[in-house]
Protein backbone atom coordinates (compact mmCIF):
# COMPACT_ATOMS: atom_id res chain seq x y z
CA UNK A 1 0.00 0.00 0.00
CA UNK A 2 0.97 3.73 -0.35
CA UNK A 3 1.24 6.16 2.99
CA UNK A 4 2.03 9.26 3.53
CA UNK A 5 5.22 9.68 6.14
CA UNK A 6 7.53 12.90 8.02
CA UNK A 7 10.37 12.23 6.04
CA UNK A 8 14.39 12.90 6.44
CA UNK A 9 16.04 12.96 2.99
CA UNK A 10 19.28 14.50 3.94
CA UNK A 11 21.02 15.01 7.07
CA UNK A 12 20.68 18.09 7.96
CA UNK A 13 17.45 18.56 6.70
CA UNK A 14 14.02 19.26 7.41
CA UNK A 15 11.06 16.46 7.41
CA UNK A 16 8.52 16.55 4.32
CA UNK A 17 5.50 14.88 3.79
CA UNK A 18 6.30 11.98 1.54
CA UNK A 19 3.92 9.21 -0.24
CA UNK A 20 6.10 5.85 0.27
CA UNK A 21 5.34 2.39 -0.08
CA UNK A 22 4.63 0.40 2.83
CA UNK A 23 4.44 -3.70 2.32
CA UNK A 24 1.82 -5.73 3.95
CA UNK A 25 3.27 -6.94 7.64
CA UNK A 26 5.05 -10.27 7.67
CA UNK A 27 4.81 -12.95 10.80
CA UNK A 28 5.39 -11.01 13.99
CA UNK A 29 4.68 -7.81 12.66
CA UNK A 30 1.42 -5.46 12.77
CA UNK A 31 -0.20 -2.66 10.37
CA UNK A 32 -0.81 0.05 12.53
CA UNK A 33 -3.04 2.97 11.74
CA UNK A 34 -2.18 6.24 13.67
CA UNK A 35 -4.08 8.07 15.39
CA UNK A 36 -1.81 10.67 17.13
CA UNK A 37 2.19 10.85 17.10
CA UNK A 38 4.32 13.41 19.50
CA UNK A 39 6.97 15.69 18.26
CA UNK A 40 9.77 14.66 20.16
CA UNK A 41 13.05 16.16 20.65
CA UNK A 42 15.12 13.29 19.50
CA UNK A 43 13.71 13.21 15.90
CA UNK A 44 15.14 16.86 15.68
CA UNK A 45 18.46 15.44 16.45
CA UNK A 46 18.36 13.26 13.51
CA UNK A 47 17.34 16.47 11.32
CA UNK A 48 19.97 18.69 12.38
CA UNK A 49 22.40 15.45 12.41
CA UNK A 50 23.40 15.10 16.14
CA UNK A 51 22.60 11.98 15.83
CA UNK A 52 23.90 10.21 12.34
CA UNK A 53 21.31 7.40 10.58
CA UNK A 54 22.44 4.82 8.86
CA UNK A 55 20.46 4.86 6.46
CA UNK A 56 18.86 8.13 4.54
CA UNK A 57 16.08 8.52 3.74
CA UNK A 58 14.61 8.21 7.32
CA UNK A 59 10.68 8.10 8.00
CA UNK A 60 10.70 9.71 11.68
CA UNK A 61 8.86 9.25 14.85
CA UNK A 62 9.24 7.46 17.67
CA UNK A 63 5.74 8.64 20.03
CA UNK A 64 2.60 7.33 18.73
CA UNK A 65 -0.98 5.62 19.56
CA UNK A 66 -2.69 3.98 16.71
CA UNK A 67 -4.82 1.14 16.13
CA UNK A 68 -3.84 -2.46 14.58
CA UNK A 69 -5.52 -2.55 10.90
CA UNK A 70 -3.55 -5.85 9.98
CA UNK A 71 -1.77 -8.74 11.29
CA UNK A 72 0.74 -10.65 9.87
CA UNK A 73 0.51 -14.35 9.52
CA UNK A 74 1.15 -16.49 12.41
CA UNK A 75 1.28 -13.82 14.83
CA UNK A 76 -0.91 -15.09 17.66
CA UNK A 77 -2.12 -12.32 20.31
CA UNK A 78 -3.55 -9.64 18.57
CA UNK A 79 -6.46 -8.85 16.38
CA UNK A 80 -7.35 -5.84 13.98
CA UNK A 81 -8.94 -3.15 15.77
CA UNK A 82 -6.35 -3.41 19.20
CA UNK A 83 -5.32 0.08 20.16
CA UNK A 84 -1.84 0.55 21.04
CA UNK A 85 1.15 2.75 22.17
CA UNK A 86 4.39 1.89 19.77
CA UNK A 87 7.63 1.92 22.29
CA UNK A 88 10.48 2.96 20.47
CA UNK A 89 12.65 0.08 21.96
CA UNK A 90 11.40 -2.67 21.47
CA UNK A 91 11.28 -5.63 24.36
CA UNK A 92 12.59 -9.26 23.49
CA UNK A 93 11.93 -10.31 26.67
CA UNK A 94 14.99 -12.82 26.31
CA UNK A 95 18.43 -11.03 26.26
CA UNK A 96 20.57 -10.29 28.98
CA UNK A 97 19.33 -7.29 29.54
CA UNK A 98 15.67 -8.13 29.66
CA UNK A 99 16.39 -11.40 31.33
CA UNK A 100 17.87 -9.05 34.36
CA UNK A 101 15.19 -6.45 34.43
CA UNK A 102 16.51 -4.46 31.94
CA UNK A 103 14.51 -3.93 29.01
CA UNK A 104 14.81 -0.59 28.15
CA UNK A 105 18.69 -1.99 27.18
CA UNK A 106 17.36 -4.70 24.90
CA UNK A 107 19.72 -6.16 22.27
CA UNK A 108 16.64 -4.92 19.88
CA UNK A 109 17.25 -1.43 20.63
CA UNK A 110 20.17 -1.01 17.88
CA UNK A 111 16.88 -0.54 15.49
CA UNK A 112 16.47 2.59 17.19
CA UNK A 113 19.24 4.12 14.47
CA UNK A 114 19.07 1.32 12.33
CA UNK A 115 15.82 1.77 10.69
CA UNK A 116 15.53 -1.59 9.84
CA UNK A 117 13.48 -4.80 11.57
CA UNK A 118 14.64 -5.97 15.04
CA UNK A 119 17.59 -8.31 14.37
CA UNK A 120 18.02 -7.85 10.82
CA UNK A 121 19.65 -4.82 9.52
CA UNK A 122 18.97 -5.72 6.07
CA UNK A 123 15.19 -5.83 6.11
CA UNK A 124 12.86 -2.69 5.48
CA UNK A 125 9.21 -2.38 5.02
CA UNK A 126 9.10 0.97 3.54
CA UNK A 127 10.75 2.01 0.46
CA UNK A 128 10.55 5.37 -1.87
CA UNK A 129 11.29 5.31 -5.42
CA UNK A 130 12.30 1.70 -5.23
CA UNK A 131 15.03 2.60 -2.70
CA UNK A 132 14.64 1.12 1.42
CA UNK A 133 13.27 3.73 4.03
CA UNK A 134 14.55 3.54 7.51
CA UNK A 135 11.78 3.54 10.39
CA UNK A 136 13.29 5.83 13.02
CA UNK A 137 13.41 3.16 15.93
CA UNK A 138 11.99 0.73 13.65
CA UNK A 139 7.89 2.59 13.87
CA UNK A 140 7.82 6.04 12.33
CA UNK A 141 5.39 7.22 13.97
CA UNK A 142 5.00 10.03 11.92
CA UNK A 143 3.30 8.56 8.76
CA UNK A 144 -0.16 7.84 8.31
CA UNK A 145 0.33 3.53 8.50
CA UNK A 146 3.33 1.79 9.65
CA UNK A 147 4.35 -1.75 10.23
CA UNK A 148 5.81 -2.25 13.17
CA UNK A 149 7.97 -5.57 15.04
CA UNK A 150 4.82 -7.18 17.78
CA UNK A 151 7.47 -6.56 19.96
CA UNK A 152 7.25 -2.67 19.85
CA UNK A 153 3.81 -2.74 20.57
CA UNK A 154 2.14 -2.52 23.41
CA UNK A 155 -2.09 -3.32 23.55
CA UNK A 156 -3.44 -0.53 25.43
CA UNK A 157 -7.16 -0.36 27.22
CA UNK A 158 -9.40 0.95 24.04
CA UNK A 159 -11.50 3.16 26.23
CA UNK A 160 -8.20 5.25 26.93
CA UNK A 161 -7.92 8.24 24.18
CA UNK A 162 -5.33 7.71 22.17
CA UNK A 163 -3.77 10.83 21.74
CA UNK A 164 -3.05 11.37 25.56
CA UNK A 165 -1.89 7.59 25.48
CA UNK A 166 0.37 8.16 22.69
CA UNK A 167 2.31 10.60 25.33
CA UNK A 168 3.41 7.43 27.01
CA UNK A 169 5.21 5.88 24.12
CA UNK A 170 8.21 7.95 25.22
CA UNK A 171 8.08 11.67 26.95
CA UNK A 172 6.11 10.86 29.90
CA UNK A 173 8.11 7.93 30.58
CA UNK A 174 11.22 8.86 30.27
CA UNK A 175 10.64 11.50 32.22
CA UNK A 176 8.86 9.95 35.30
CA UNK A 177 11.31 6.91 34.56
CA UNK A 178 14.31 9.18 35.35
CA UNK A 179 12.99 9.94 38.60
CA UNK A 180 11.03 6.93 39.82
CA UNK A 181 13.73 4.31 38.56
CA UNK A 182 16.79 5.94 37.78
CA UNK A 183 17.30 8.25 40.70
CA UNK A 184 17.24 7.63 44.72
CA UNK A 185 14.54 9.85 45.08
CA UNK A 186 12.32 9.51 47.88
CA UNK A 187 9.77 11.13 50.08
CA UNK A 188 10.90 14.50 51.84
CA UNK A 189 14.10 15.11 49.35
CA UNK A 190 14.87 17.68 47.35
CA UNK A 191 15.08 17.48 43.48
CA UNK A 192 15.93 19.66 40.46
CA UNK A 193 14.94 19.39 37.08
CA UNK A 194 17.05 20.97 34.80
CA UNK A 195 14.75 22.03 31.61
CA UNK A 196 10.75 21.40 32.10
CA UNK A 197 9.84 20.58 28.26
CA UNK A 198 8.01 17.61 27.02
CA UNK A 199 10.41 15.20 29.51
CA UNK A 200 11.35 16.88 31.88
CA UNK A 201 7.47 18.55 32.94
CA UNK A 202 6.78 14.48 34.34
CA UNK A 203 10.18 14.41 35.87
CA UNK A 204 8.31 17.20 37.95
CA UNK A 205 5.15 15.07 38.43
CA UNK A 206 7.20 12.23 39.31
CA UNK A 207 8.93 13.98 41.98
CA UNK A 208 5.72 15.58 43.24
CA UNK A 209 4.35 12.19 43.09
CA UNK A 210 6.90 10.47 45.57
CA UNK A 211 6.43 12.96 47.78
CA UNK A 212 9.80 15.64 47.56
CA UNK A 213 9.32 18.56 49.45
CA UNK A 214 11.56 20.65 46.98
CA UNK A 215 10.66 20.21 43.52
CA UNK A 216 13.03 22.71 41.69
CA UNK A 217 12.10 23.39 37.84
CA UNK A 218 14.67 25.38 35.49
CA UNK A 219 13.81 26.69 32.41
CA UNK A 220 14.67 29.86 30.51
CA UNK A 221 11.02 29.99 29.15
CA UNK A 222 8.24 31.50 31.20
CA UNK A 223 5.34 29.22 30.12
CA UNK A 224 8.01 26.05 30.87
CA UNK A 225 7.95 27.67 34.31
CA UNK A 226 4.35 28.56 34.73
CA UNK A 227 3.64 24.81 33.76
CA UNK A 228 5.61 23.38 36.03
CA UNK A 229 3.75 25.27 38.83
CA UNK A 230 0.39 23.89 37.59
CA UNK A 231 2.14 20.41 37.33
CA UNK A 232 3.39 20.05 40.82
CA UNK A 233 6.84 22.07 40.99
CA UNK A 234 7.32 23.93 44.50
CA UNK A 235 9.66 26.41 43.01
CA UNK A 236 10.38 27.30 39.23
CA UNK A 237 13.57 29.65 38.01
CA UNK A 238 15.18 30.65 34.97
CA UNK A 239 18.85 29.69 36.17
CA UNK A 240 20.75 27.00 37.37
CA UNK A 241 22.24 29.42 40.14
CA UNK A 242 19.04 30.10 41.68
CA UNK A 243 17.87 26.41 41.56
CA UNK A 244 20.90 25.93 43.18
CA UNK A 245 20.95 28.55 46.11
CA UNK A 246 16.77 27.27 47.00
CA UNK A 247 18.59 23.79 47.13
CA UNK A 248 20.77 24.72 49.57
CA UNK A 249 18.31 26.99 51.60
CA UNK A 250 15.93 23.96 52.12
CA UNK A 251 19.17 21.52 53.05
CA UNK A 252 21.80 23.26 55.43
CA UNK A 253 23.95 24.24 52.63
CA UNK A 254 24.16 20.64 51.26
CA UNK A 255 22.27 21.04 47.99
CA UNK A 256 19.87 18.69 46.36
CA UNK A 257 19.27 15.08 46.85
CA UNK A 258 18.94 14.75 42.73
CA UNK A 259 19.08 16.38 39.84
CA UNK A 260 17.48 15.10 36.59
CA UNK A 261 18.77 16.66 32.81
CA UNK A 262 16.22 16.82 30.67
CA UNK A 263 17.55 19.74 28.73
CA UNK A 264 16.97 19.05 24.96
CA UNK A 265 20.09 19.30 23.91
CA UNK A 266 22.68 18.70 26.06
CA UNK A 267 25.95 20.22 26.30
CA UNK A 268 29.19 19.39 28.99
CA UNK A 269 28.39 22.55 30.44
CA UNK A 270 25.16 21.53 31.53
CA UNK A 271 26.04 18.60 33.25
CA UNK A 272 29.06 20.13 35.42
CA UNK A 273 26.31 22.55 36.71
CA UNK A 274 23.91 19.76 37.34
CA UNK A 275 27.18 17.72 39.57
CA UNK A 276 27.45 21.11 41.23
CA UNK A 277 24.12 21.10 42.47
CA UNK A 278 23.59 17.90 44.43
CA UNK A 279 25.22 17.41 47.73
CA UNK A 280 27.21 14.36 49.05
CA UNK A 281 26.02 11.31 47.80
CA UNK A 282 23.51 13.07 45.75
CA UNK A 283 22.53 11.71 42.02
CA UNK A 284 22.44 13.38 38.45
CA UNK A 285 20.78 11.86 36.30
CA UNK A 286 21.61 12.63 32.64
CA UNK A 287 18.61 12.12 30.11
CA UNK A 288 18.33 14.46 27.99
CA UNK A 289 21.06 14.26 25.19
CA UNK A 290 23.34 16.55 22.74
CA UNK A 291 25.90 15.82 19.84
CA UNK A 292 26.10 12.27 19.60
CA UNK A 293 29.84 12.83 19.02
CA UNK A 294 30.24 15.49 21.24
CA UNK A 295 32.72 14.66 24.32
CA UNK A 296 33.98 16.49 27.49
CA UNK A 297 32.43 17.53 30.53
CA UNK A 298 34.17 20.13 32.51
CA UNK A 299 34.19 18.67 36.23
CA UNK A 300 36.64 18.57 38.66
CA UNK A 301 36.44 14.44 39.11
CA UNK A 302 38.53 14.33 42.74
CA UNK A 303 35.40 16.00 43.96
CA UNK A 304 33.38 13.44 42.31
CA UNK A 305 35.44 10.66 44.45
CA UNK A 306 35.50 12.70 47.55
CA UNK A 307 31.68 13.45 47.51
CA UNK A 308 30.70 10.38 46.16
CA UNK A 309 28.39 11.81 44.02
CA UNK A 310 26.89 9.78 41.03
CA UNK A 311 26.73 10.84 37.93
CA UNK A 312 23.51 8.22 36.24
CA UNK A 313 22.47 7.47 32.46
CA UNK A 314 18.52 7.24 31.34
CA UNK A 315 17.46 5.74 29.01
CA UNK A 316 13.56 5.93 28.64
CA UNK A 317 13.91 6.82 32.30
CA UNK A 318 14.94 2.76 32.92
CA UNK A 319 11.38 1.65 31.88
CA UNK A 320 10.04 -1.52 31.13
CA UNK A 321 7.68 -0.47 28.30
CA UNK A 322 5.19 -3.92 28.72
CA UNK A 323 4.63 -2.78 32.39
CA UNK A 324 4.96 0.85 32.43
CA UNK A 325 3.24 2.15 29.52
CA UNK A 326 -0.11 0.64 30.76
CA UNK A 327 0.92 1.37 34.63
CA UNK A 328 1.42 4.83 33.36
CA UNK A 329 -1.84 5.14 31.96
CA UNK A 330 -3.96 3.70 34.96
CA UNK A 331 -2.18 6.21 37.08
CA UNK A 332 -3.95 9.14 34.46
CA UNK A 333 -6.91 6.94 34.49
CA UNK A 334 -6.72 7.01 38.30
CA UNK A 335 -6.11 10.94 38.53
CA UNK A 336 -2.73 10.75 40.01
CA UNK A 337 -0.88 11.21 36.34
CA UNK A 338 -1.76 14.25 34.33
CA UNK A 339 -1.87 14.06 30.05
CA UNK A 340 -4.10 16.23 29.01
CA UNK A 341 -2.09 19.35 30.04
CA UNK A 342 0.98 18.28 28.37
CA UNK A 343 -0.39 18.69 24.87
CA UNK A 344 -0.09 22.20 24.36
CA UNK A 345 -0.96 22.46 20.51
CA UNK A 346 -1.99 19.80 18.24
CA UNK A 347 -1.02 19.58 14.15
CA UNK A 348 -1.91 18.05 10.94
CA UNK A 349 0.63 15.86 9.29
CA UNK A 350 1.44 18.46 6.83
CA UNK A 351 2.45 20.90 9.88
CA UNK A 352 4.80 18.42 11.20
CA UNK A 353 7.84 21.07 9.97
CA UNK A 354 5.40 23.84 11.96
CA UNK A 355 5.72 21.59 15.12
CA UNK A 356 8.93 21.55 15.03
CA UNK A 357 9.80 25.14 15.24
CA UNK A 358 6.83 25.92 17.55
CA UNK A 359 9.45 22.81 19.64
CA UNK A 360 12.72 24.41 19.48
CA UNK A 361 10.92 28.00 20.14
CA UNK A 362 9.70 27.12 23.57
CA UNK A 363 6.46 27.42 22.75
CA UNK A 364 5.24 23.77 23.65
CA UNK A 365 5.21 20.97 26.31
CA UNK A 366 3.96 18.32 23.68
CA UNK A 367 3.27 18.85 20.44
CA UNK A 368 1.28 16.32 19.04
CA UNK A 369 0.37 15.37 15.17
CA UNK A 370 -2.93 13.81 14.56
CA UNK A 371 -4.20 12.07 11.74
CA UNK A 372 -7.82 11.87 10.22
Amino acid sequence: MKTRSAVLHSQPGQYTVTEVDLDEPRQGELLIKMVAAGLCHSDDHIAVGDSPVELLPVAGGHEGAGIVAGVGPNTPGWSEGDHVVLSFVPVCGECPMCATGRSNLCDLGAVVFTGSRPGDPTSFRMSYQGKPVAQFSGVSTLSEYTVVDARSAVKIDPALPLDKAALVGCGVATGWGSVTNMSDVRAGDVVIVMGVGGIGINSVQAARAIGARGVIAVDPVAFKRESADRLGATHSVATMKEAVDIAQSMTNGQGADATIITVGVVNGDHIAEAVDSVRKAGTVVLTGVGGLLEVGVPINHTMITLFQKRLQGALYGGCNPRWDIPNLLSQYQAGTLRLDELITRTYTLDEVAQGYEDMKAGKNLRGVVLFD
